[in-house]
């Protein structure tokens, strides 16, 4: 057993508490920075499991969080890759209309994009087949040439050699058991002392919280979500792929992506799970998270903000990989998706729910106080938006310490 003192002792060494912690020793070079995290080495869960993706900004209506911090957030993760020599594609990507009543929602895309200060555009089936030979649309499809990818897992191992040689300390396998004001203790039965606690716990951060009487309007609610990768069909594609969104759920259906070592692969689903880190049928189901989960569902399927039945009868046969084909294929008749036979490693999206609206959460969402900060939602957009984000949470923290 040992004790360990920091001025900032950040909970989860994902990309999002990585960045907090970049941005705190970049403002306060002198105060000691530290990272807990409850696995053996970094980007085991959500920051080495997500697509990679950077996402240019044109889908968060103008007024919240994540439409003033992506923009920004893609342009300083590009220059982190570029910065640190890591793998970086210029993809670009295409949103097509699949039905005629797609359209509009392409259009409204198209404006919130603007307004939020992204360059995007509308184009022609014409236009589309020279940007994406391989995309087909109805009428129209929005081109957004500043969507990129990159490697999150090398991203999130960048930061921590960077954070290293800027003397932040990691502390792994270190799962936090019990938090008090200025204090908390690991399983291990560590005890480690702070002046200001960040929880970015991502699965758990919601856990974390009530441990500090933060959060208790919220719960999470996780979904998996499941790829192919067809390595037949690598080097074929260009750009991205996607369809048009539901605008009554936070998830942007299933579609066709390149990594950024070149590999194409489809997906992902949006499947309810009954365990934060349920990864397979039995793989991290834990008794002690089920009930809790399921106690949120009569509350989430009545929501009046969501289609919550549509959802659960779009995703649920997506388990079958027939199934998920057959509407990666209703994108394109151009793509061969009985290629795509190779499993990848699924992720889970740590969805906050707010019992008291009935609603998941679509923003960011950050509560604290002058002893702590609980970042409690940073789904999708959360990697793209990493470094805007934790410049943000310092400020926040700043203002709540002085007032």
């Amino acid at each position: 057993m040992k004790t360990a003192k920091a001025d900032y002792l950040i909970i989860g060494g994902g990309v999002v508490g990585l960045a907090i912690a970049k941005e705190l020793k970049s403002r306060f070079p002198t105060s000691t920075v530290a990272v807990l995290e409850k696995e053996p080495a970094l980007a085991l869960h959500a920051s080495g499991r997500n697509s990679g993706v950077l996402h240019a900004g044109f889908y968060y209506s103008p007024e919240s969080l994540k439409a003033k911090l992506t923009r920004d957030g893609n342009e300083r993760m590009r220059n982190f890759c570029i910065e640190n020599g890591l793998p970086l594609l210029e993809t670009g990507k295409v949103v097509v209309a699949q039905r005629q009543e797609d359209v509009p929602v392409l259009s409204e895309l198209h404006r919130r994009g603007v307004a939020n200060g992204v360059d995007v555009e509308l184009v022609d089936p014409e236009r589309l087949a020279i940007l994406e030979p391989l995309a087909e649309t109805i009428d129209l499809a929005l081109w957004s040439p500043r969507t990129a990818v990159a490697d999150p897992a090398a991203v999130a191992l960048a930061l921590e050699s960077n954070l290293r040689k800027a003397g932040v300390d990691f502390y792994f396998n270190q799962q936090v058991s019990k938090i008090k004001s200025h204090s908390l203790t690991t399983k291990n039965g560590d005890t480690f002392e702070f002046g200001h606690l960040v929880n970015a716990a991502g699965l758990y951060s919601d856990v974390m919280a009530k441990e500090l009487g933060f959060g208790e309007r919220y719960s999470m609610i996780p979904f998996i979500g499941l790829y192919f990768y067809a390595p037949a069909l690598k080097g074929t594609l260009e750009r991205h792929i996607y369809p048009t969104p539901d605008p009554r759920n936070p998830f942007l259906g299933v579609h066709f992506t390149k990594t950024a070592h070149g590999d194409v692969k489809v997906g992902p689903t949006a499947i309810p799970i009954l365990s934060r880190e349920q990864y397979g049928f039995f793989e991290g189901l834990k008794a002690s998270e089920l009930l809790g989960i399921l106690a949120n569902y009569p509350r989430f399927i009545g929501s009046k903000h969501h289609d919550v039945w549509s959802l659960v009868k779009t995703e649920l046969p997506k388990l079958s990989r027939k199934h998920l084909l057959g509407q990666a294929a209703k994108l394109t008749s151009k793509i061969d998706v009985s290629k795509f036979t190779v499993p990848g490693k699924p992720g889970i999206r740590a969805q906050l729910f707010d019992k008291r609206e009935a609603k998941l959460e679509m923003d960011f969402v950050i509560e604290g106080d002058e002893n702590s900060t609980h970042v409690l939602n940073a789904v999708s957009p959360g990697w793209t938006s990493c470094f805007s984000f934790a410049e943000y949470v310092v400020n926040d923290m700043e203002l709540r310490q002085k007032a």
